[in-house]
């Protein structure tokens, strides 16, 4: 570990045994203001102070199961625990304090599919052609059945998998979460879909249970969207798996536009007339939506896990398994991504970084929070060694396994996080940051000091520069071209 990250109040502590330090509070881990924030509204709770992630060695556990949980553009500080100042999520933070908060977690990409690429290949997105796409858009690319997924792996390695909610890595008849590992599927091939009436971008009816149109049977269910996935959902966990772990991947379309509340039957209605008279941009909602119906629909999103983790916990399952949540990107229209610049879309921070919550009674300790730089293809990697799953050989991943820091306090190395989109470029590194947006200009950031990215240190670090960039373009070198 470089002597730049050890100095950095972002990078992670060398780990140690809970027992061995008392609990610290937030304020002494260096936090942003928003952090500082949200840590002081969760001690005034009467939760306890934060403390620097720690390992609890030694434990022993069963194979965990997996509830992967993906929002759709929720914003780095949508939830309280992460600094909003007016949409309350109880849920998520007690899951948080749970476990682990990181303040430091990035996606994959900056949009959607994307980003659910590299989870789900553990590898960045320009390795595949369907990753090319940002966001896929038709039926010409998607995610290669060929190809080795978390699902897959973790299926080969024993795990009963399921895929509940929205896909977006490809349309049938080539492309298919069944095609891919998951042994069910019930949701959404697109990218988006009007939450009552399930019509998608190109105007078709998009609700699938298994490679079957939900609307090809006796009926179609028109309920709001996140009512279903979250009884669906609730309905897995409660299932009878015998001692086969499960994984299961509960990808919510909410808070993604159309800006559509449970109960706004109405607004839904008039979307559904536009889609109808061929009104192609009518999904995109841009006449709609306000901070207070954003509001709305993280507050749902935040009860809808509230019901899944009790469904999991009356189920006797919440000790075994692995709970992980975050956002597929950064933040929309109507997010909360203060202090960050950027939002979906952009390679800067608040286009990439997320929140992540991560807990497992059965082997992490709770109420701590880790400043760790992670992102998407890290966690496809973690899960399957903790899943005694082997990545193919032929696809090696280009995330690092945490298994060991999460659960043996082993330190993560100084890595690169590396970033591509159309038009932009970032690498991170420790606690500097190389990006360089639609300018073309290079800049350098010290997110330690400036997660903001607005105090450009290039001319200051050419050194430096030059370094992060050709570690950037060897990467790069490695990937498939964009069209």
């Amino acid at each position: 570990m470089s002597s730049q990250e050890q100095q950095s109040p972002l990078s992670a502590a060398k780990l140690s045994r809970r027992t061995l330090g008392a609990a610290v509070g937030a304020s002494a881990l260096g936090v942003s203001a928003a952090g500082r924030a949200a840590a002081g509204e969760r001690a005034a709770e009467g939760a306890p102070s934060e403390r620097p992630f720690r390992a609890a060695r030694g434990r022993a556990s069963r194979r965990p199961n997996i509830l992967f949980i993906l929002g759709d553009d929720l914003g780095w500080a949508d939830l309280s625990s992460y600094g909003s100042t007016h949409i309350r999520t109880p849920h998520l933070d007690r899951l948080g304090r749970q476990g682990v908060r990181f303040t430091d977690a990035y996606s994959g990409s900056a949009t959607c599919s994307p980003t659910r690429f590299s989870l789900y290949t553990g590898r960045y997105p320009g390795r595949t052609e369907g990753g090319l796409a940002e966001p896929i858009a038709d039926k010409s690319v998607g995610l290669e059945p060929t190809h080795p997924t978390l699902a897959s792996l973790l299926r080969d390695a024993g795990y009963a998998t399921a895929l509940i909610g929205k896909w977006h890595c490809g349309y049938l008849p080539d492309y298919s979460p069944t095609k891919s590992g998951w042994d069910e599927f019930f949701g959404n091939f697109g990218g988006a879909l009007e939450y009552y009436s399930k019509l998608g971008l190109g105007g078709e009816y998009d609700l699938f249970r298994g490679d079957a149109r939900e609307g090809d049977a006796e009926y179609k269910d028109l309920r709001y969207y996140t009512r279903i996935l979250t009884e669906a959902a609730s309905d897995y966990v409660r299932r009878e798996h015998g001692e086969q772990p499960w994984l299961l991947n509960l990808n919510f379309t909410t808070p993604h536009w159309p800006w559509i509340a449970d109960g706004d039957e109405e607004e839904s209605a008039e979307i559904v007339r536009r889609i109808k008279a061929g009104d192609r941009r009518a999904l995109w909602h841009a006449d709609g939506g306000s901070l207070a119906k954003y509001k709305e629909m993280v507050e749902d999103l935040d009860r809808s896990v509230g019901e899944v983790l009790r469904a999991l916990k009356e189920s006797g399952q919440e000790r075994d398994t692995l709970v992980f949540f975050a956002s597929d990107n950064g933040g929309e229209r109507f997010s909360y991504n203060w202090p960050l610049s950027g939002n979906k879309g952009s390679l800067q921070e608040g286009g990439i970084r997320v929140p992540a919550l991560l807990r497992w009674p059965a082997r992490i300790d709770g109420g701590q929070v880790s400043r760790l730089p992670v992102f998407t293809p890290d966690w496809t990697a973690t899960l399957l060694e903790l899943g005694g799953a082997r990545p193919h050989p032929a696809y090696p991943l280009d995330g690092t396994s945490l298994a060991g820091y999460l659960t043996r306090g082993e330190e993560v190395g100084e890595r690169d996080l590396f970033w591509r989109v159309r038009g932009e470029r970032a690498l991170r590194r420790g606690p500097w940051k190389y990006y360089r947006g639609t300018s073309g200009r290079d800049q350098l950031f010290d997110l330690a000091a400036d997660e903001r990215e607005q105090a450009d240190k290039a001319a200051a670090r050419p050194e430096l520069v030059r370094e992060l960039r050709a570690a950037w373009e060897r990467t790069d070198g490695e990937l498939l071209a964009y069209v």
